[in-house]
């Protein structure tokens, strides 16, 4: 992604948007946007995490599946595999480990959520 935007698309979210050959399925500034949709939630899902770990306290990997469950649902405004991203940069975040995740469906599509 050559061009003069300063934000940097880290590759692990990249390939969430490439195909087999590492080519983007989406154009530079759709992935970019998605990018920082994603990014911005982990990062605010970090003091909920944190609270729930407190309040309820069920294991780490608990939560971050429980989120991950969340963030699936149709409504949640992410893909599967942006979900999957999500969650990991969240355990990046509070420096838990991440637990394994539920792997995409075949048919789940990395492409932005239709507007309604």
């Amino acid at each position: 992604m050559e061009d003069d935007n300063q934000i940097h698309v880290p590759p692990s979210f990249m390939a969430v948007y490439s195909d087999a050959r590492g080519r983007l399925r989406e154009k530079a500034p759709t992935v970019r946007a998605r990018y920082e949709l994603c990014e911005d939630l982990a990062g605010h899902l970090v003091e909920h995490a944190q609270t729930l770990y407190h309040v309820q306290a069920p294991s780490e990997a608990e939560i971050l599946r429980r989120i991950h469950a969340g963030l699936c649902a149709a409504e949640s405004g992410v893909s599967v595999p942006e979900a999957t991203w999500v969650v990991t940069r969240l355990a990046e975040l509070l420096a838990w480990p991440c637990p394994e995740l539920p792997a995409p469906a075949a048919d789940a599509t990395p492409s932005p959520p239709v507007a309604r």
